[in-house]
C-alpha cells in the first residue's frame, strides 16, 4: 500500500484530527492535530502494520509562515517492516510546555528519542516514564535547538556552559595520569 493511501485512510477514519497531507518524492506527510496522537499512532500500528518506529523528532516552526504548522512539532517515522511500507506523521504543537502525549507504551524506543527531544527542544511528553536531559548536563539553560536559543560565542559576551571549565580542567588531569600510566581519572 503506498503512503498516500494510508494517509487517505487516516483521514478518512480520523477527520477531525488530520490538518493536511503533503507528498513529497512519493512519501506522504500527515499533518496532526496533537490531541489524539496516541489514538492515531495506535491506529496506524494496528490497520497498516506500523509496528517499527522508525525515528521521532521535534522541529521549531516558530520562524515559518505556513497556517497549518503549529510553532513545533513532533515529527514521527513509521514502517511496517512485513508490508513495506512507510508514514510520516507530523503532529502540530503551539506550546511545547504543554506537551503531547507519550508514545513510550506503544514502542519502548521512543522512551531515548522523547528524552532527546525534549533535552534539545523543550518538548515535554505526558506519561513518559523518565523525562530528563539524556544529553546535555542537569544544570544546562535552555534548548539548544529551539530557533531562539542564543548562539554562545564568548566573544559576544556570551558566557559558555558553567561547567565548561571543570569539565575541561577534569579532562587535562584524566589526560595527565593516562601519560602517568595511571589507570583512574
Amino acid at each position: 500500500m503506498e503512503s498516500l493511501e494510508i494517509a487517505r485512510l487516516l483521514r478518512e477514519a480520523f477527520p477531525q484530527e488530520v490538518l493536511d497531507v503533503r507528498e513529497f518524492r512519493g512519501q506522504a506527510a500527515v499533518l496532526l492535530r496533537h490531541g489524539r496522537i496516541l489514538d492515531v499512532l495506535v491506529y496506524a500500528r494496528e490497520h497498516f502494520d506500523m509496528l517499527h518506529l522508525r525515528s521521532l523528532c521535534g522541529v521549531d516552526n516558530s520562524r515559518r509562515n505556513e497556517p497549518d504548522l503549529g510553532a513545533f512539532e513532533v515529527v514521527y517515522n513509521l514502517y511496517s517492516v512485513t508490508q513495506r511500507h512507510a508514514l510520516r506523521l507530523r503532529a502540530q504543537l503551539d506550546d511545547p510546555e504543554a506537551g503531547i502525549d507519550s508514545a513510550v507504551p506503544l514502542w519502548p524506543v521512543a522512551n531515548w528519542l522523547e528524552r532527546e527531544v525534549f533535552d534539545l527542544m523543550g518538548i515535554r511528553f505526558r506519561g513518559h516514564p523518565d523525562l530528563r536531559r539524556i544529553l546535555l548536563p542537569d544544570d544546562w539553560q535552555g534548548h539548544p535547538l529551539r530557533k531562539t536559543y542564543p548562539v554562545r560565542l564568548p566573544s559576544r559576551g556570551v558566557p559558555e556552559w558553567p561547567g565548561l571549565t571543570e569539565l575541561q580542567e577534569r579532562a587535562k588531569q584524566a589526560d595527565a595520569l593516562s601519560w602517568q600510566g595511571g589507570d583512574e581519572a
